[in-house]
């Protein structure tokens, strides 16, 4: 079963036990967290949110944090003599997939026109 879960703005298709890489997190390792924007839980009956899925959550604990690659940035205008050179390095906090929650009050819902009754 796998999930797909909104953080800030960016979209992560995780699995119980997996590693990821998210945006800088003000969090403590060790420390649990809840991913609670949870748009689709996939598997063999997937359930698509609109937008969300209502009563799942993704369960995940902090492990760290660390930073990506640097990025180089150069600016240049031609015939200007002007040369700028600068560099990124993304913060990231790495967590660990724990569990993926579906709400256990989930209900089957039969479409039937109004008025009529299923069964008697």
């Amino acid at each position: 079963m796998y999930a797909i879960v909104r953080d800030r703005g960016m979209q992560y298709r995780v699995e119980e036990g997996q590693t990821l890489r998210i945006a800088l997190l003000d969090a403590e390792p060790g420390s649990a967290i809840e991913l609670g924007e949870v748009l689709l839980i996939g598997g063999e009956m997937p359930l698509v949110g609109a937008p969300t899925v209502d009563g799942a959550k993704v369960l995940a604990t902090v492990l760290g944090e660390e930073k990506g690659d640097k990025i180089m940035v150069f600016r240049y205008k031609n015939k200007k003599r002007y040369r700028r050179r600068t560099g990124h390095r993304q913060e990231y906090t790495c967590v660990s997939i724990d569990k993926i929650v579906v709400g256990a009050d989930e209900q089957h819902v039969t479409n039937t026109p109004e008025g009529e009754t299923n069964g008697a």
